[in-house]
């Protein structure tokens, strides 16, 4: 009797095709609902891969001027946190909550939001905003850190975003 014996295939074919274009999509405006579509995105970046940061609903926080430095942990209904949920609600604890993260992502040489915004544009990734949402909570353009690229429809993200991975966080 002859035994099939599986055999390591060097068939180029096999290998899978290398990230080349991420788009990733905002949608939360919490720390934890932030900064993993920053760390992407600049890790994306830094890897030689073209990234597309879209920000919609709460995510535009992260791009809104008067927003963008006050963003806080969210403590209420964030399993995460493993703390009942009342105990998230009182007052207080989201902001002990996120001094205590702000100081442990600063130990990592972490930036702050700001700072990754910037870094995220400097390095030749695209920021953009929600059109629809931005209609919705009556925004402006001027409303927005003068990084962001553009105020763009969904189907201008996709478009965009053809023929990459797309990231939701």
């Amino acid at each position: 009797m002859t035994e099939i014996v599986d055999q390591p295939t060097t068939d180029a074919a096999a290998q899978p095709a290398p990230i080349t274009k991420v788009a990733i999509v905002v949608s939360k405006g919490s720390l934890e609902g932030i900064y993993p579509a920053l760390i992407m995105a600049n890790g994306a970046r830094m890897e030689g891969i073209e990234a597309n940061v879209f920000f919609t609903f709460f995510g535009l926080d992260a791009i809104r001027k008067d927003r963008q430095a006050s963003i806080k942990v969210a403590t209420v209904g964030n399993p995460g946190m493993h703390i009942p949920s009342l105990l998230g609600a009182v007052p207080g604890v989201s902001a002990l909550a996120t001094r205590m993260m702000q100081r442990q992502m600063e130990k990592l040489d972490i930036p702050p939001i700001p700072e990754f915004v910037e870094m995220i544009s400097d390095s030749g990734g695209g920021l953009y905003a929600c059109k629809a949402t931005v209609e919705m909570f009556k925004l402006e353009e001027s409303d927005f850190v003068d990084q962001v690229d553009e105020v763009i429809t969904v189907g201008e993200f996709y478009e965009m975003a053809a023929g990459g991975e797309i990231i939701f966080t």
